[in-house]
């Protein structure tokens, strides 16, 4: 678009018999232009920067409910998150959502002084353990949680995920 513009321009300023004063002006603005417009469109998508808006969810509690809290979980397409997850409980816990996952960008997770990046499709949380998963939703859907330990799942520690455009 900005060469589109910038070549119309160029087609006028070889047409028009302008002044010397209006013909720098113009080639000013479209210089500046030129550099000032790609800087404001590659900040516009970094996700990286966007503010964050934290979500608390618990594994389980200290008196051992399989449960997670809260187990409904929303979020919107294009805002950034970071989810801390909490394991209360005398048991390991995993939060599995994969299509969930596979549905968003992870920036980071962290945990301990470990810090991953990449794809990421479960966490494993330790009694007693914190993890942080900053996020951006980039498709919309329904998406199902679960704790994948065995018996877990089928006692009622699922969940669902929805990201809304």
């Amino acid at each position: 678009m900005i060469k589109i513009l910038g070549l119309q321009l160029e087609k006028f300023y070889r047409n028009q018999q302008l002044q010397p004063t209006l013909k720098r002006i113009l080639g000013l603005i479209l210089c500046l232009g030129a550099i000032l417009i790609p800087a404001t469109i590659a900040n516009a998508d970094d996700l990286s920067r966007q503010p964050v808006t934290e979500i608390n969810v618990s594994l389980g509690n200290e008196a051992g409910e399989l449960n997670f809290f809260p187990n409904q979980l929303e979020f919107e397409s294009g805002k950034r998150y970071k989810l801390v997850l909490k394991n209360p409980s005398p048991q390991k816990h995993y939060f599995t959502s994969k299509n969930f996952a596979d549905a968003s960008w992870t920036q980071k997770v962290e945990a301990g002084n470990v810090e991953v990046k990449g794809s990421i499709h479960e966490l494993e949380l330790k009694p007693g353990a914190v993890a942080e998963w900053l996020f951006v939703p980039v498709k919309s859907g329904s998406y199902n949680l679960r704790c994948t330990v065995a018996g877990h799942t089928e006692a009622g520690m699922v969940g669902k995920i929805a990201i809304a455009s």
